[in-house]
């Protein structure tokens, strides 16, 4: 009898195990979140939130993957190879509106990542006829050039931010746009491009603008923050279903970025952070170039000595300026589009924007993380240009320079 009774309990016990073991199911991995990136030097809060493990500390697993060209990263954030990137602010306006894409495809943009930090660089051509910001210089060197030959610009993509600094340049400088080539080259291939003599001057991030300079290739006539002084460059650009779908994934991986930012305008950290940015896997590029302009010195090339920036080097954070989302910088920059022709007839300015810019996920991060959100939707004016007012962009647009 009791070894009938501790067959059963026994049978029990099993049958229990068994059942808690085909029952049981395993936690659901964390999922891993694609982040693309550009070899330039403004892809630093993405590196540096991974290589600090700031992304870990929020508890999301991001891989960073180095991109080819703008081109890839619009099409693997579209079709969700990638969760979103390190990307042009103005790229998803571009892609909207049909410049830069397929028109109606909605790429989000969740924060700004950096202010400044590009250039205008030309080729040994121009040395001794335009220096650094020598812009009333540049039209007649043009065509001094052009006596020669052909003079071509290129930018890294069709209604990009690069796109955008050299036609701004060309109009304060008096260029027709249309007596220049303009062609797009991917930011890593602009050095190599000017060597063979595939153009006479480009618009693209840094570190592209020093490698040319210290290669003795170009030189820097003029950065992005004297055409437009704390400008948004770069943004957080993501997939609009995984900005729908995965909301405090994407809370938690703009917390992890901000808090790259903040370390990364600590300039005693930008030493370390060029260390990182030099790797092959990232930038690929001359460490003392990175870290040089980095830290907003310049040596221009052409023997036109070292430019030093006080306050309107790249910046990351400064003390929350940087990142909040404008709807006012994306209603100028697709301003830009009508007035450069690019599209014949107004858009949507205001539609669009609200569409595009999730501000209101910036504010709720900002807030959880008390990091200011900076206004909006006020007049403002660039260096070379009539003040904007996103209220009135019929008015800037009678006014301004084509």
């Amino acid at each position: 009898m009791k070894l009938t009774i501790n067959k059963f309990i026994f049978s029990i016990t099993l049958a229990t195990a068994l059942i808690a073991i085909f029952s049981f199911k395993a936690p659901t991995p964390a999922k891993k979140i694609k982040l693309g990136f550009i070899s330039l030097t403004d892809c630093a809060p993405l590196v540096v939130a991974k290589e600090l493990g700031l992304f870990a500390k929020y508890g999301v697993d991001v891989e960073l993957e180095k991109e080819a060209s703008w081109a890839v990263v619009r099409d693997k954030i579209l079709n969700g190879e990638i969760d979103g990137a390190h990307c042009l602010f103005s790229m998803p306006f571009s892609v909207y509106t049909g410049i830069g894409g397929k028109a109606g495809q909605e790429m989000k943009i969740a924060m700004v990542l950096n202010n400044n930090g590009q250039a205008i660089t030309l080729s040994k051509d121009f040395c001794g006829l335009a220096g650094y910001k020598e812009i009333n210089k540049v039209a007649a060197a043009v065509k001094n050039v052009q006596s020669r030959k052909e003079v071509t610009f290129a930018m890294t993509f069709p209604g990009g931010t690069h796109d955008i600094w050299l036609r701004n340049w060309m109009a304060a400088a008096g260029i027709n746009q249309k007596s220049v080539g303009i062609i797009t080259i991917p930011p890593p291939q602009m050095v190599a491009n000017m060597r063979v003599d595939n153009m006479e001057g480009y618009s693209v991030g840094e570190p592209w603008n020093g490698v040319a300079a210290a290669q003795n290739v170009g030189f820097t006539h003029i950065a992005s923050q004297d055409i437009w002084k704390h400008h948004p460059e770069k943004a957080l650009v993501v997939n609009s279903a995984f900005a729908t779908n995965n909301k405090e994934d994407l809370k938690k991986v703009m917390k992890a970025i901000i808090d790259a930012c903040k370390w990364l305008d600590v300039m005693s950290n930008r030493s370390k952070a060029a260390s990182w940015l030099t790797k092959p896997n990232y930038v690929n590029a001359p460490l003392q170039v990175i870290e040089a302009r980095l830290k907003g010195s310049s040596d221009l090339g052409c023997e036109l000595g070292v430019q030093k920036y006080k306050d309107d080097y790249m910046t990351f954070y400064n003390n929350g300026y940087v990142n909040t989302p404008r709807k006012s910088h994306a209603i100028w920059f697709m301003a830009q589009y009508v007035r450069f022709g690019y599209l014949k007839n107004d858009p949507d300015y205001k539609g669009i924007a609200e569409k595009l810019i999730l501000d209101d996920l910036y504010a709720e991060v900002a807030k959880e993380m008390g990091v200011p959100v900076q206004p909006d939707m006020q007049p403002f004016k660039t260096t070379y240009d009539v003040a904007f007012d996103p209220n009135n962009v019929s008015a800037y647009l009678k006014t301004t320079k084509r």
